[in-house]
């Protein structure tokens, strides 16, 4: 079931013996986290919540807590949460203990009435082929947390706005879901920063987001590839020195840069042919976000603006990788150099 439907599920509906949250959004992880808490009426430090890291611990550990009586729970349960359960995946882990499955597997066929257990997998996807992931599916309540789709992050940010109290008029949301990537856990901690800065008036404006929230490596590169685009040789120079001074490598924001550009000209060939975002999305194995702001930047560029570009950086990247010319003094060329050829 999904993260909502949980939610609710788990506070009016009898609770189940065993439950497996499958999925790497840690936001909605830490709020299944915090539904069981408050159905249970349980803190971190009571008694009868326990939790097991099965890159540490042993899993027959956690088995054996669930087989022991509550003491203080309202409902007479115990909480157990098995965190990291890498061994549902075809991971390899070389410094985790070696787990030996048979106490759970039998557990799992007779839970305990006394007690909820439930794993966290943090992950993509499981291995079905094993026998433990099998079993566990079969015999636990399955909670899906992986990253919501592009329009409905979109909307439960948005829902969050304003449920927050905040004022944010319809330019300035678009930005705070940008500058957010629609990222739920970054969205909601940002949240929190913003109701704390706008206080009782509540009005947040474009430029408190542009101040307030730290713009990621990708961001910023996306806006250093648009300066060099558009040949706004001062604004990419300040941006590259900037960018320096946090601690980036000129080879590696070159790299960066490539990989930005060849993005576009694969995103502007693929809307030639008629491919929508999904598609472009699929095709290329990129989020389907990244590819969104790719269309909308493409448009303003042709194709022999964008080659141009990705040739120069190319040969940089050689240039340099020899030891040819010196990779600042080549970068800071290039950037004038794109302004000739605006």
């Amino acid at each position: 079931m999904d993260t909502q439907t949980a939610l609710q599920a788990i506070q009016e509906q009898p609770l189940a013996p065993v439950y497996l949250v499958l999925g790497t959004e840690s936001f909605l992880i830490d709020k299944i986290k915090a539904a069981f808490f408050s159905r249970l009426q349980l803190q971190k430090d009571d008694l009868d919540f326990v939790f097991f890291d099965m890159e540490e611990d042993l899993v027959n550990v956690p088995v054996a807590e669930a087989e022991a009586l509550p003491l203080f729970s309202a409902e007479d349960k115990r909480l157990i949460f098995v965190e990291n359960c890498y061994f549902l995946t075809a991971e390899k882990k070389t410094n985790a203990p070696e787990h030996d499955f048979e106490d759970l597997l039998n557990y799992l066929e007779h839970p305990s009435d006394t007690a909820i257990m439930v794993f966290f997998a943090p992950y993509e996807k499981l291995d079905e082929r094993k026998k433990i992931t099998k079993v566990l599916k079969k015999a636990s309540v399955l909670i899906d947390t992986q990253p919501l789709g592009e329009k409905d992050a979109e909307v439960y940010i948005k829902r969050s706005v304003e449920a927050s109290g905040l004022k944010m008029d319809r330019k300035t949301l678009a930005l705070f879901v940008q500058l957010t990537d629609l990222d739920l856990t970054k969205a909601m901690n940002e949240l929190q920063k913003l109701r704390i800065y706008a206080g009782d008036q509540g009005k947040i404006t474009e430029k408190d987001l542009l101040a307030l929230i730290p713009k990621s490596l990708d961001h910023n590169l996306f806006d250093l590839t648009d300066h060099l685009l558009q040949g706004r040789t001062e604004q990419a120079l300040r941006l590259y020195q900037d960018l320096l001074l946090q601690g980036e490598e000129t080879i590696k924001l070159n790299a960066v840069l490539i990989s930005q550009l060849r993005l576009y000209l694969q995103t502007q060939i693929l809307m030639k042919l008629g491919y929508q975002q999904s598609n472009i999305a699929k095709t290329l194995g990129v989020h389907p976000y990244r590819v969104k702001l790719a269309m909308q930047r493409v448009r303003k560029f042709s194709p022999h603006r964008l080659q141009h570009l990705y040739d120069r950086l190319i040969e940089n990247d050689y240039l340099v990788k020899t030891g040819q010319m010196d990779k600042e003094l080549l970068f800071e060329l290039t950037v004038l150099e794109a302004a000739g050829q605006f």
